[in-house]
């Protein structure tokens, strides 16, 4: 068995974080920041859990890095995380000058770090990320298309049960 790469052990505590949210019945998106080889902040998906837009997990994650280094600067710091960041999401490691990002899977949806938009690397902006795509992207991506099939049966299952009610 070959040994993980750095990118993959950090992005191995960023799917703990993904499996989190998904505990919690959210789509599980999860997120760890590291500086100076050490995790300073994690975070998972709440949005549901915390009724709030807001509750990404890079923004949640972001707060937690800003807290323990003590300034809004993330420079020198990597964030690892296993789906590609929204447009807010991304514009907030671009706010908080996030020096590299690792990405497990894209989002052709919704992705701002290639897919749809690259805000991450966008020239214009006083600041760009350095970008690394595709670490344990087949565990990211598995793990997201596993919880969306699991609620697509439990909704069946409801509206089922909810027809046999009547």
């Amino acid at each position: 068995m070959r040994k993980l790469t750095e990118d993959e052990k950090y992005m191995k505590e960023a799917i703990k974080q993904a499996k989190k949210a998904g505990r919690l019945m959210e789509v599980p998106i999860g997120c760890v920041i590291v500086y100076e080889g050490k995790i300073i902040a994690r975070g998972c998906n709440m949005r549901n859990t915390k009724k709030t837009t807001l509750a990404h997990a890079e923004l949640l994650a972001i707060k937690k890095a800003a807290k323990v280094i003590g300034d809004w600067r993330l420079e020198g710091c990597t964030m690892y995380i296993t789906l590609e960041p929204c447009q807010m999401c991304a514009g907030a490691i671009i706010q908080a000058r996030m020096q590299r990002v690792v990405i497990g899977s894209m989002n052709k949806k919704a992705g701002c770090a290639g897919s749809v938009l690259n805000i991450l690397e966008e020239p214009r902006f006083n600041h760009m990320a350095e970008v690394t795509r595709g670490v344990l992207e087949e565990e990211c991506s598995e793990m997201l298309s596993s919880f969306f099939k699991e609620l697509r049966s439990l909704k069946q299952q409801e509206k089922n049960t909810n027809f046999t009610d009547l």
